[in-house]
């Protein structure tokens, strides 16, 4: 049974935030939860995994086929993701009018 490890979503390069010692560390024990969970069966023939979506830096949940590699649900929604960067990109352009 395979686990994906966090993977970084979306066509964009990566802003590469740095990352903690603390949050390194979350991230270890959330693969380790995601790998236990993806041994056990519970899922049957789909895969849990998280990603790091590349455009809001935000946490991703897939519960993925693996015979397909279709997602069958994501948290949040791709709607959601695409909803945030554009929120984020609206108040970029706000505080660089207010700088001038």
């Amino acid at each position: 049974m395979n686990i994906t490890s966090v993977q970084l979503a979306a066509s964009s390069p990566p802003a590469s935030p740095q990352v903690s010692a603390q949050e390194a560390d979350q991230r270890r024990q959330l693969l380790q939860a995601a790998k236990s969970v993806n041994e056990s069966g519970v899922l049957g023939q789909n895969q849990l995994e998280f990603l790091l979506d590349r455009q809001t830096h935000r946490a991703v949940i897939r519960v993925v086929d693996r015979t397909t590699q279709q997602v069958v649900s994501q948290i949040p929604p791709e709607y959601v993701l695409r909803l945030a960067q554009d929120l984020g990109s609206s108040a970029e352009v706000m505080a660089s009018e207010d700088d001038t």
